[in-house]
């Protein structure tokens, strides 16, 4: 029997959803062309239904946004931009690319946007490919009194590509919250340009603005990034802008992580990174809550390039996700969200305030935002990665994450990054954020790591935990789970 027709015998006519009907419709057809597939998405379900979800880069994308990704625009070429292609028959593209992109401008009131990247890091790279154009090939092509750079000549370009591939990034080293993408030394970021990193206070934790401003005055960078994947403070905005002008840097935001709290109205003033950068990148999937993909905003004197995004960098757009992107950005600019984002906060705080009083020390001892990084090494003696098998095993999905200057380096980390993005879409607040925090305190008080079976010594990846308490934590996180359910219209057995 096929999960709709188990849904029609169990849901009356009336309580049917449409959104439910058709999901579930498209299990069974996938599953019919291939069992293995229809499966896995069956079992993800129940996976993320069993789980609590504390990863901070995570949410969960409503039924509507899913299903706008499953429709015939994935079969359709689409290079270019709105109005402007090179294929014939991109009228309905044109609509769906021009919805998304209103939708944010108004959301973000910004000057520009672009939805065709196809993650955060596409978007990282539109955004670096357009500066370095902007500011470097565009200028070197009119020093030469050229028009494009297809009159320059084999030597002429050559120099310029030289140029382009010499320019300074600066961001926030991944040691101390910063992504990949901002420099990391193993990434394209540091392999295209010169990277040089900024790192938090040893002490504190938190961005030092005068360090900054003389670091930034001494290597004088082309493009200064802000944003992070693991610091739980407010950044200055206007400031980071202020220190960039001083050596005429671009200033680029990287908001992935924090994109729903800018849509939600949560960080504004000074910490609303679009009024103050030339060029904002992010995902779509995080706190916005849409599905997997990137988007970049600009200020108009950057908006050209950026619209070339293809084929400076990306290849053909996804249509079908852009309609996804369309639909979330819609649901993002709703009184409702705004309401989400707010709580999202409200229980990073709650979280964050009952750690602290199970006497866990967390980075920069608290949080602004969404998210939280517990330094589970000093306390319980645990790595990063056992704390994080430990919790996996008594259902919570969560991330190992370096602390600043970690000792354990970062595979095995001293640290587990979290945050409630996901459980506050699930409907929880702050009651719920303190139950579970007490949970994963008792937890890793119980988790012990076993002998390294070379040095004689604790392994930093094995555990043992005691099993009645394993026991008793599954069964709160099964008891909370039932009261918050995911997806409660999809009735799967």
């Amino acid at each position: 029997m096929s999960y709709l027709k188990k849904y029609f015998n169990k849901v009356p006519e009336a309580q049917r959803k449409t959104a439910a009907i058709a999901y579930l419709a498209s299990i069974d057809a996938v599953h019919g062309e291939f069992p293995g597939i229809g499966d896995a998405i069956v079992k993800e379900l129940k996976d993320q239904r069993s789980h609590l979800k504390l990863i901070a880069s995570e949410n969960f994308s409503s039924l509507p946004v899913q299903l706008a990704m499953g429709n015939l625009l994935t079969d359709k070429y689409s290079e270019g931009y709105p109005f402007h292609r090179f294929y014939a028959g991109c009228e309905n593209v044109d609509f769906v690319e021009a919805a998304a992109v209103e939708e944010l401008k108004k959301i973000f009131n910004c000057d520009h946007a672009y939805v065709q990247p196809h993650s955060g890091a596409d978007a990282n790279m539109v955004a670096f490919w357009s500066i370095l154009v902007y500011r470097v090939q565009s200028k070197e092509v009119e020093r030469l009194g050229k028009k494009t750079i297809d009159e320059l000549t084999p030597e002429e370009y050559e120099q310029m590509r030289k140029l382009l591939v010499n320019q300074k990034v600066m961001g926030m080293s991944l040691n101390s919250g910063g992504h990949l993408t901002h420099g990391y030394r193993h990434n394209i970021s540091s392999k295209m340009m010169h990277s040089v990193v900024y790192d938090v206070d040893p002490h504190t934790g938190y961005l030092d603005y005068k360090a900054l401003e003389a670091q930034v005055k001494k290597e004088k960078p082309a493009i200064l990034i802000a944003g992070y994947s693991a610091y739980p403070r407010l950044i200055d905005f206007a400031k980071m802008r202020e220190i960039a002008d001083t050596v005429g840097a671009t200033f680029m935001v990287d908001m992935a992580h924090f994109a729903g709290l800018v849509a939600g109205k949560v960080m504004q003033g000074n910490y609303d990174p679009v009024p103050f950068a030339h060029i904002v990148t992010s995902t779509t999937h995080k706190t916005l809550r849409g599905p997997r993909g990137g988007l970049v905003l600009c200020t108009n004197e950057y908006k050209d390039v950026i619209d070339k995004g293809c084929p400076l960098v990306l290849g053909g757009p996804l249509p079908h996700v852009m309609a996804a992107k369309a639909v979330a950005f819609k649901e993002a600019n709703t009184d409702e969200f705004r309401t989400y984002a707010h709580q999202i906060v409200k229980n990073c705080h709650a979280l964050a305030e009952e750690f602290i009083h199970q006497g866990v020390h967390l980075t920069t001892g608290g949080t602004d935002n969404h998210l939280l990084v517990a330094n589970v090494f000093d306390k319980f003696g645990l790595t990063g990665r056992q704390a994080e098998m430990a919790l996996r095993e008594a259902c919570f999905t969560v991330n190992r994450n370096a602390i600043p200057f970690d000792k354990n380096g970062p595979w095995y980390t001293s640290g587990v990054r979290m945050g409630p993005a996901a459980l506050t879409t699930l409907g929880m607040k702050e009651a719920e954020m303190k139950q579970i925090a007490k949970w994963i305190v008792s937890l890793f008080k119980s988790t012990k790591p076993l002998s390294d079976e070379k040095t004689g010594g604790p392994s930093r990846a094995k555990i043992h935990i005691e099993p009645s308490v394993l026991t008793t934590v599954q069964r709160h996180v099964g008891e909370l789970l039932h009261q918050f359910p995911l997806y409660p219209e999809l009735i799967i057995d």
